[in-house]
């Protein structure tokens, strides 16, 4: 795996690319927005990892940037900023994945993971797979273990945005506005309701759990612990 580091904290980047190194990822490594931005639209990476206040160019613009131009690698945004607010606007601006400060390098690591392998799992894509839980778009199908799982229609909407993301957390504001189609939070418990019943489906009966509730902050699903 080969990835870009955008932190313009010196001391900081030197401890994630040595890191990075030493977990077998090599890494490429910008100190400001302006540099950063240039690697990552002349190189190939399989992820990036881009802290959100750089100089020069701050690292949300260079989401956005980078998606105009159709350059879909995934993005790990790190921030100080790390209220929900902050997290859905990251996610909004073409992140994949947002990262509160401080945080420890081991959970950094898992989420740069498992951005490089759900990298390609994008809109074209006809089946999403989370361990094994799999889930065929073009069929209308959802197995587990090879079980066929029966799943009301927005059910199935449900769980593929969940897949879609696998791995990172999920906020009801997403869930309104990309499932329900609500620009609003109508503030009613549909969504726990639904997440429930979801739960329920792709989980009883099997050994592991996938779908986890994040306290104060959303849902995520993933096959790991």
């Amino acid at each position: 795996m080969k990835i870009l580091v955008i932190e313009d904290d010196l001391e900081a980047a030197a401890y994630l690319v040595k890191a990075f190194n030493e977990s077998g990822i090599v890494t490429d490594h910008a100190s400001d927005g302006d540099l950063g931005y240039y690697l990552a639209t002349e190189n190939k990476y399989d992820v990036m990892v881009i802290d959100r206040m750089l100089p020069k160019r701050d690292g949300l613009s260079i989401v956005q940037e980078l998606r105009e131009k159709s350059i879909d690698t995934p993005v790990l945004i790190l921030s100080a900023l790390g209220q929900v607010d902050d997290r859905v606007t990251g996610l909004r601006a073409g992140g994949d994945d947002y990262l509160p400060k401080p945080y420890s390098f081991s959970e950094l690591l898992a989420r740069v993971e498992v951005l490089g392998r759900r990298k390609g799992m994008r809109d074209n894509d006809t089946v999403y797979q989370v361990g094994d839980l799999e889930l065929d778009r073009l069929a209308h199908e959802v197995r587990r273990a090879g079980k066929k799982i029966n799943l009301q229609p927005r059910e199935f909407r449900l769980l593929e945005y969940l897949m879609k993301h696998a791995g990172q957390v999920v906020t009801r504001t997403m869930l309104l506005e990309n499932v329900w189609d609500y620009h609003f939070d109508p503030q009613t418990n549909v969504i726990d309701v639904h997440i429930s019943r979801l739960r329920s489906k792709i989980e009883k009966g099997f050994d592991k759990a996938l779908l986890r509730t994040v306290r104060g902050a959303g849902y995520i699903l993933k096959a790991d612990g």
